[in-house]
């Protein structure tokens, strides 16, 4: 009598999101930005980028938006020494809401959406 050996939860692919879900996980995603930077991106990138194409894509390209703000946020406080540091962190600040809330409703709306200012560090 041969005996199969228990299965490895962990070895299991994670069960693919309904369709909406995804649009509300990709949607929190970007609103997540705004407030906590690149936090909720990394998170979502983690740990839902299996769960299909449409968060993967959302959470890759808030990822890679989020990290090229950051920067901006670390140019900004070095130059802050000079006037012009101010006015770089203002306008990371404003980009960031206003590129977050515009993803947030195509995410919401189903629709595909890439930052137009964002390097890509992940792919």
């Amino acid at each position: 009598m041969s005996q199969q050996p228990p299965a490895n939860p962990y070895a299991a692919a994670p069960a693919p999101m309904r369709p909406e879900d995804e649009k509300l996980w990709a949607t929190l995603v970007h609103v997540g930005g705004i407030f906590f930077s690149f936090v909720p991106a990394l998170v979502g990138y983690l740990a839902l980028r299996d769960r299909g194409p449409f968060i993967r894509g959302h959470s890759t390209t808030a990822l890679n938006f989020q990290l090229t703000m950051l920067l901006g946020y670390i140019i900004g406080y070095v130059s802050a020494f000079f006037f012009i540091g101010f006015l770089v962190l203002l306008a990371v600040g404003v980009i960031v809401v206003v590129f977050g809330i515009i993803a947030a409703i195509a995410a919401n709306r189903g629709q595909e959406y890439y930052y137009p200012i964002a390097i890509r560090f992940v792919s």
